[in-house]
Order: C-alpha cells, then structure tokens, then sequence
C-alpha cells in the first residue's frame, strides 16, 4: 500500500523547490533555457546561441534540477521502504508517481500556464515579440511525452537501487 501522505508531502516540496529555481533563472537568466528541448523552434532560431559562459551556467541548472528530480523521489522512495513492506513493484510505482507529480506540475503550471497563457514580458526574448511559438501548448506536451520513458527508467533504477539497500 502506497504512503499517499508521504507522497503527497515530500512531492510538494520537490514542487516548490523544482519551481523556485526554473522560475527564478527564467526570470533572472531566461538565456540558459535556450535548448531545442525547452524553446520551441521560431524563438530559438531568432535568438543569438548562448555563450560559452551561459553553456556552463546552463548545466549547472540542469544538475541543480536533475538533482531535485533524481534525488527527491529517491529519497522519498527509501523512506517509503524504510517504513513499510513494500516491495519492488510498489516502490517503482511510488518512485515513478513522484517524478510524474514534479513533471506534470512543470508541464501544466510553468509551461503551460505561465509561458504558454500569461506569456509574462520576461518570458519573451528581445526580437521575438509575438512569435507562434509562446502560444504553441503542442510543443511543451510533446517535450514532455519525450520525456516519459526516461521517467519510466528512472523510476526503475530508483526502486532497483532502493530495493538493495532496504
């Protein structure tokens, strides 16, 4: 039997602190969001490349959100173990729900809501005012359907892992 409590808990802060940091480089850095993976094709083709700096700076958010999206469900996951009987199947679904939770939060909240339907003028690169894609919802839930069986494999190594130190 899954803990929805503990889920629901320890989902919620991977949530706010997955949010806090996207939408505070956004807003302060929104350059090291320029990926083919998270501007959609017109912006990123209009938009001068980042620098090598900006590339740096990039992967250190990434590792930063990685680490929220990794590492919060898997220590989610051993406490779930650590407190119930649950076996494998029970932990990669539990591991997989808190990845889902932080993804489809990312994708409804940040994406969707915000970029795609407020498109707030820091949202928006210089040059690129009312380009098609700030309204293209397609491109945000594609992006995140490609993502789906990483979480799937994920999820999986994070029950594997957790199962052998439980």
């Amino acid at each position: 039997m899954l803990d929805w409590n503990k889920l629901l808990s320890h989902s919620s802060l991977f949530i706010a602190l997955f949010t806090a940091i996207v939408l505070y480089v956004a807003i302060r850095r929104p350059r090291l969001f320029l990926n083919k993976e998270d501007v959609p094709p017109d912006i990123l083709s209009a938009v001068p490349p980042k620098t090598e700096q900006e590339t740096r700076q990039s992967k250190v958010v990434l590792s930063l959100l990685m680490l929220i999206l990794i590492g919060g469900p898997f220590y989610s996951t051993l406490t779930f173990a650590q407190q119930s009987a649950a076996g494998w199947p029970a932990l990669w679904l539990y591991a997989f729900l808190a990845v889902l939770a932080i993804s489809t939060f990312d994708l409804l909240f940040i994406d969707w809501f915000i970029l795609n339907t407020l498109t707030p003028a820091w949202s928006v690169f210089p040059g690129t005012e009312g380009f098609a894609g700030y309204k293209d919802y397609g491109f945000h839930g594609r992006a995140h359907l490609r993502l789906l069986p990483m979480q799937v494999l994920g999820a999986l190594l994070i029950a594997g892992l957790v199962s052998l130190l439980v």
